[in-house]
């Protein structure tokens, strides 16, 4: 059920809209139709004179953008080349990079590395296979980058052993980018940072190109982010910033609270303007919500508000284990639709981590209840289904260099990082793809014979398959390349016999999926190939799903659900402790940075919360089980905060019989009153 749409504007968002004096500060709590001002501010704009093609909205996420884009579609119509910008910050970087790209050293075609492709040259930096290891260094060089913190300066700041080791990884990590001519994601904002610092007039001729700016959720922007529209705005400082500090959730991967803050001190003209007036909750769920986050401290005090109505009363579960949690939370679930006669769409049910998400598929699958798991691994982003998309990239576009650089190195071949480097380092000088290079005279100077021969036999090797990949029969040529380069040795040779068992299993889903498709299509490997970039997609068409939302809390910003369960309420999960220090009791001992923790917990409950709509269940488990063992826990504090009993009389753990018993007996209501034609 779609929330309720304000039938006009509200005084403060009307004053939202039409200030165009300078600076400009939104605190938009949710629900209250920030969107709406945004796109209604682009309409203002236009008719206050500005070019429309000198707008930009920027936004986090590309869902968030089409559903900006299309909303403003349907207040101005306007021909393409004269539309607004609607745009995420990584989208706006690579439109800055492929323009300016060479004033940075890079060619045209530079590359564009993905998480995997990243963590691949990290590996070998490190070289160690701890994946936990791999990631926690990853994250930590994505960490400097958005605080545009540079490998040397990385070094002289590391505090210990190990923050070292992870700094020079960094720097080999920059240099085998530079060398491949490929940026990753964090580069997509960060060199655009140093193209407008470093050249005035790329900076002058990108602010006259974006004259005003309208950025949505500034309240989970990075130093790097920040400091790119500061940049990008520049003197003028024409801009509207919509935010909310109370939705901040995003601190572990640089998103800092104090850029709401900055703005105030680096802008000192800046307006503030506060929207309150909720359109999505009822009464009942906002007063959970506001006596909740009245527990932070405030940059900016408001206090939301609805005229929906008190809804339903807000109820807690007191589980014994999250066994009898996910039984109860199903059962409940089902009774509701039946009594309510809504639709399995309308419930979300939210949860700290991916790992709770199990045990409530489980359920959901054993009463036959369809759902979507959403913030899951897709089936096209497993490593081993990756693996064979780049040579089928590879084959669709040989200039893929990411592609390239996956394939030519999985299986391992004999072409290690020094002769990919000096590859890389060739094809920047001409300008060349990685593949094209690779077959140059001029690469005999940069390269010995030894590591030139095992590169131009891969080369061979694929325009080989690709000359058959355009006339063969799909089906056999595609057999014949997974044979060709090994792949299921090479799983049984890098893992254990049960992991490459199920990977092999997911190849074998993959390759009948692929010779299915060629069949019905009546089309060549070439052409599937030439496809390969949507088939990602095509295991997400989930939005018109009847089906029930799993999800975790990190995920659901944004969203908005009639009727939501909240998982997991209990210490140590929600808030999660992250690695704090914790007393006898279970309390986590105080300290700045434990409760910057404990703050950024309460805004992820608080976010959760405000998804609601009508309905609002929370619960929690008296014992949990965590690496088998059966773990007593205690009710989140957060169930405290918002002035309700952890286990009340009313809200008992719904037994599975007796739940089953109340859904025959409304079935049977239900059923009768069908017949009677009521």
């Amino acid at each position: 059920m779609p929330a309720a749409s304000p039938p006009s504007l509200n005084p403060a968002q009307r004053e939202a809209i039409r200030y165009l004096d300078g600076p400009c500060l939104v605190i938009a709590g949710a629900g209250s139709g920030k969107t709406r001002v945004i796109t209604h501010k682009i309409a203002h704009l236009i008719d206050a004179g500005f070019k429309s093609s000198a707008i930009a909205a920027i936004t986090f996420t590309n869902k968030a953008a089409r559903e900006m884009a299309e909303r403003l579609g349907q207040l101005v119509r306007l021909p393409d080349q004269e539309r607004p910008l609607v745009s995420t910050f990584h989208s706006l970087g690579v439109q800055m990079l492929r323009r300016d790209c060479k004033r940075l050293g890079l060619k045209a075609s530079f590359s564009i590395l993905d998480s995997d492709d990243a963590l691949a040259i990290i590996q070998q930096a490190l070289a160690t296979t701890d994946r936990k290891l791999l990631r926690a260094a990853q994250s930590r060089i994505s960490l400097w980058k958005n605080a545009l913190i540079e490998p040397d300066d990385a070094a002289a700041g590391a505090a210990d052993e190990a923050e070292h080791q992870t700094a020079r990884a960094y720097r080999e990590y920059a240099a085998t980018l530079a060398a491949y001519q490929a940026v990753d994601f964090d580069d997509l904002i960060r060199l655009p940072v140093r193209l407008l610092r470093e050249h005035a007039d790329a900076a002058q001729a990108w602010r006259e190109k974006l004259r005003y700016l309208l950025v949505d959720e500034y309240q989970d922007t990075n130093a790097c982010q920040y400091e790119l529209l500061k940049l990008l705005t520049g003197p003028r400082a024409a801009f509207t910033a919509v935010g909310d500090d109370d939705q901040s959730i995003y601190g572990w991967r640089g998103a800092t609270l104090e850029n709401l803050g900055r703005l105030a001190q680096d802008f000192p003209s800046l307006k503030v303007i506060k929207l309150e007036q909720n359109y999505r909750s009822s009464v009942t769920i906002l007063k959970a919500a506001n006596q909740l986050i009245a527990n932070n401290p405030k940059l900016h005090e408001k206090q939301l508000w609805s005229e929906l109505g008190l809804g339903d009363p807000i109820s807690v579960l007191a589980c014994d284990s999250d066994e009898q949690e996910a039984e109860s939370i199903v059962m409940r679930l089902q009774a509701h639709k039946f009594e309510r006669r809504t639709r399995f769409s309308d419930y979300a049910i939210l949860y700290r981590g991916n790992h709770q998400a199990r045990i409530f598929e489980q359920a959901l699958r054993k009463e036959k209840i369809p759902y979507v798991l959403s913030g899951g691994q897709s089936f096209f982003d497993r490593a081993e289904i990756r693996d064979l998309m780049a040579y089928l990239r590879l084959l669709a576009n040989d200039d893929d260099d990411p592609a390239f650089i996956r394939a030519i190195t999985t299986p391992k071949r004999g072409v290690g990082t020094a002769t990919l480097t000096a590859l890389g380092e060739y094809s920047g000088g001409r300008h060349l793809s990685m593949f094209a290079a690779m077959f140059e005279a001029g690469l005999e100077t940069r390269l010995a014979a030894r590591q030139l021969e095992p590169l131009r036999q891969f080369g061979e090797f694929i325009n080989r398959i690709g000359w058959r990949a355009q006339r063969e029969p799909a089906a056999q040529v595609l057999d014949e390349l997974v044979q060709a380069i090994g792949y299921r040795a090479h799983l049984f040779e890098t893992l254990d016999d049960k992991q490459a068992a199920s990977r092999w299993q997911n190849v074998s889903d993959f390759l009948d999926w692929l010779r299915k498709r060629a069949a019905e299509d009546g089309s060549t490997l070439l052409q599937l190939a030439q496809n390969v970039a949507i088939l990602s997609q095509l295991d997400r068409s989930d939005a018109d799903v009847d089906a029930v939302r799993l999800t975790t809390i990190h995920a659901s910003k944004g969203l908005e659900y009639p009727h939501v369960y909240i998982a997991g309420c209990e210490e140590g999960l929600l808030p999660h402790h992250g690695g704090a220090g914790v007393d006898d009791d279970g309390e986590i001992v105080d300290s700045d940075l434990q409760q910057a923790r404990i703050e950024e917990e309460r805004r992820l409950m608080y976010v959760a919360v405000t998804r609601a709509q009508r309905s609002l269940t929370l619960s929690w488990c008296k014992e949990r089980r965590q690496a088998r063992e059966a773990r007593s826990q205690r009710p989140s504090r957060f169930i405290a905060e918002m002035q309700l009993e952890a286990a009340p009389s009313s809200a008992r753990t719904v037994t599975q019989q007796a739940a089953r018993q109340q859904l025959g007996r409304l079935r049977d209501l239900l059923g009768g009153a069908g017949r009677g034609g009521s």
